[in-house]
């Protein structure tokens, strides 16, 4: 009763909370002042789990009274390589004592050793800087359009991007518009012109679209994370390569959540030896201690933009750049990808264990997964549940639950979060 309560909005949530922390009871007080602050100053555009944390390390988190949890979330694969990594700390702390931010009026000496070091890792010849995961694609649909227009001669303003389905890339005017997902879109409009929707994992609907003469490109998660981690068929993305050759369209891989080792792969594309056009990194690109993004694409696409024409005060700044090679090197020196692969066929194959009653499907790759709870459960009460038993977790789209802790997790820490999976699940 008391979940159901709270999700009826933020306000509401903090008063039930206090309402539960009884005058005795002083485990909540702490965090109870957490909540309570966020909800007077800030704007209420989240419905965070109930628990204030104050500390990470690798796969854990504690909060402001001390309670440690296995995090499952990962900042939404942000922290691939684990919470407050010492390597990336360092990197970040030696070069912000040093030179932080020149903007992209002069150059440094960080920016072309960081823009050799990810191109040559990625097989691409350029990249282009951003910050945020949301500016990545936007930085990609217009290098999309701009080629578009130059190289395939597309009429002027006419040029259209193709998006699956269900798919997520952020909150920007651009990303609603390529949304289907009304609580994104809805009181936003008007929206993005030369958008198109097609369904995600569909190659007769995709073959039929790239027919229009006008379509630059075609933007696509490999995995769409969001949605609740739905993994196309195989050979999806293969064919999807060979129709965008076919019909001189480019293909947009966004990878800012599946990339960087978190499906076991370094990308999730590898798993079908595929190469995208553009291909889009975040989150993970910083190991989670600063926002790095990265639009990566080859001469002919990326040098259709020209000096004046796209760019950001903080993108390819000297901070960032550091930050993204130590946490690259991190995925690479510790076998994260690898690691990933196997803790992920261990998770799923207990995970597919529960009750079928409770949880209807399992699904996901490497360490990116999501468990679907049947209708008559609430997927909240189970977070909650979790939560209580030292495991943070969040619902997507009402029914589904996505699991995805730091690659960094060994044997012996995925066997005991699966134990407390085990443990709430059981009790429902």
């Amino acid at each position: 009763m008391f979940s159901k309560l709270c999700t009826r909005g933020l306000t509401t949530r903090v008063s039930c909370l206090a309402q539960k922390a009884q005058p005795k009871d002083q485990a909540n007080v702490a965090s109870l002042a957490v909540y309570e602050r966020e909800q007077k100053y800030g704007a209420h555009n989240y419905h965070p789990l109930p628990v204030a944390l104050t500390k990470g390390e690798g796969c854990f988190v504690w909060d402001v009274e001390g309670k440690r949890y296995f995090d499952y979330l990962s900042a939404y694969s942000a922290v691939n390589q684990g919470h407050c990594h010492p390597k990336i700390i360092k990197a970040l702390t030696d070069q912000a004592s040093k030179l932080a931010l020149t903007s992209r009026a002069f150059y440094s000496d960080v920016l072309g050793e960081y823009e050799e070091y990810v191109t040559k890792l990625f097989g691409y010849e350029k990249v282009l800087p951003m910050n945020t995961g949301v500016e990545g694609g936007e930085t990609a649909c217009k290098l999309a359009r701009k080629w578009g227009y130059l190289k395939k001669n597309i009429p002027k303003n006419q040029a259209k991007i193709l998006f699956a389905r269900n798919n997520f890339w952020g909150r920007t005017l651009s990303a609603v518009s390529a949304s289907n997902d009304p609580s994104s879109y809805e009181g936003f409009g008007p929206f993005m012109p030369g958008f198109e929707l097609i369904e995600y994992n569909n190659l007769i609907a995709l073959a039929e679209a790239l027919k229009d003469p006008n379509v630059c490109a075609f933007m696509v998660e490999p995995i769409q994370g969001e949605a609740g981690v739905v993994v196309p068929d195989e050979g999806y993305l293969r064919k999807v390569r060979e129709l965008c050759s076919q019909h001189n369209v480019l293909w947009i891989a966004d990878e800012v959540q599946t990339g960087l080792a978190r499906t076991g792969k370094m990308l999730a594309v590898d798993y079908e030896e595929v190469q995208p056009d553009i291909l889009i990194l975040g989150k993970a690109l910083s190991g989670g201690l600063y926002p790095v993004s990265a639009v990566l694409a080859n001469d002919d696409v990326m040098l259709c933009i020209k000096p004046g024409e796209h760019g950001s005060t903080y993108g390819g700044n000297p901070l960032g750049s550091r930050v993204a090679i130590a946490a690259l090197e991190v995925l690479q020196e510790e076998k994260l990808a690898e690691n990933a692969f196997k803790m992920g066929e261990l998770l799923r194959g207990e995970l597919r264990k529960l009750p079928s009653d409770v949880v209807s499907v399992v699904r996901g790759k490497g360490l990116l997964n999501a468990i679907v709870i049947n209708q008559k459960y609430d997927a909240w009460e189970v977070c909650l549940k979790l939560k209580d038993n030292g495991l943070l977790a969040k619902p997507t789209h009402g029914d589904i639950i996505r699991f995805a802790p730091p690659l960094v997790l060994n044997e012996s820490q995925i066997l005991e979060s699966i134990d407390i999976i085990k443990k709430t699940i059981l009790s429902m």
